[in-house]
């Protein structure tokens, strides 16, 4: 497809999920203020976003139970955006308790399109000190008992996470980042790219496990990316994350071990630059979403064949796929398997 007839594409695309979510936010009884276009994730330290206006509080109902806390719906520069803690206010939730595919299906619901989380992080480079950001460009989750996809029970969907963080929303965000560091000095860096290897916790790693990681050559290490980013391509939300390096993890000559208390100073530091980022972002052009795979995530996910389809199971996942399911078959939905193409019952 060219350029022009891709873009007319995901417009269809974000109408057609902006109707969807309109439709659940109605069910709900949820106010029609209660939308936005950006999704902004809070990390450790980040439990709320001084500066949104006209703001509206929702906690919407999801299958998964409810998300992290009330989610924050407002303007910020110009846009709407919807502010969610990912631990929850007050910290309350342990990043395997991060009800996840709650929090992301909450973020549909809204009409988000495009969204941003903040997390701290561990570094694994020598060149990425404390309070450095890295914009992270791969995954590697070591993860184990949480629930990974919006997927199964019924209903068996495959989407392709080849580059799990969306890299156009990640070059925008990475370019952010670079500008708030420049407008608050302080000596920061920001990295774009590198691998985040995505740990259980609640435990910091050991000795060993640093020392692993270290020969994987990831960038840095945390607990919070996954699932959280392979349940927003599943959602079709693009997706980019800004980690916050609070500490050498235990691999560096100067560590002994990772403190609490250093994460957190280091996290609070970096509050600000963090929020200024984001800001940065709002402020300038969201681009047109129309040479990133993230819209396109669910065309030929579902293999589970029509009549086998649990019916309450692919109700619920409406929101996703529309009434009628997107399937593996081309034109199995009514249309051709092409994006954007007539008859296509997918939402981005």
């Amino acid at each position: 497809m060219s350029a022009p007839t891709r873009a007319d594409a995901v417009r269809a695309r974000v109408a057609a999920a902006r109707a969807l979510a309109s439709r659940e936010r109605a069910r709900q009884g949820l106010p029609e203020s209660a939308e936005a276009e950006v999704g902004i994730i809070g990390g450790s330290g980040l439990y709320d976003f001084p500066g949104i206006a006209d703001i509206v509080e929702v906690r919407p109902r999801t299958p998964y139970g409810p998300p992290s806390d009330a989610i924050v719906v407002g303007t910020l520069e110009g846009r709407r955006v919807a502010f969610l803690a990912r631990h929850g206010r007050g910290h309350r939730f342990l990043p395997s308790e991060v009800p996840n595919r709650a929090n992301l299906w909450s973020l549909r619901l809204l009409g988000v399109g495009q969204a941003i989380g903040v997390s701290a992080c561990g570094s694994m480079r020598e060149e990425i000190a404390p309070r450095d950001v890295v914009v992270p460009d791969q995954l590697i989750d070591r993860t184990f008992g949480r629930a990974h996809s919006f997927f199964g029970e019924g209903v068996v969907g495959h989407v392709g996470i080849a580059d799990p963080f969306c890299p156009d929303l990640s070059r925008r965000a990475g370019a952010a980042a670079e500008a708030a560091t420049r407008a608050l000095g302080g000596g920061r860096t920001v990295h774009r790219g590198g691998a985040y290897v995505t740990i259980e916790g609640p435990q910091f790693s050991t000795r060993a496990e640093s020392a692993v990681h270290r020969d994987w050559g990831v960038a840095v290490v945390g607990m919070t990316a996954a699932p959280e980013v392979k349940l927003a391509r599943e959602a079709e939300i693009c997706f980019a994350l800004l980690a916050m390096a609070t500490d050498w993890d235990v691999w560096h000559a100067s560590e002994q071990e990772v403190s609490v208390q250093e994460v957190v100073a280091n996290m609070t530091a970096n509050v600000g630059l963090a929020q200024e980022a984001v800001r940065r972002f709002l402020g300038g052009d969201l681009g047109a979403r129309d040479t990133c795979p993230c819209p396109w995530a669910l065309d030929g996910a579902v293999q589970t064949a029509p009549e086998a389809r649990d019916p309450k199971k692919l109700a619920e996942l409406s929101l996703l796929l529309g009434d009628a399911g997107r399937t593996g078959a081309a034109g199995d939905a009514g249309g051709t398997g092409e994006p954007g193409e007539p008859g296509d019952t997918g939402a981005a």
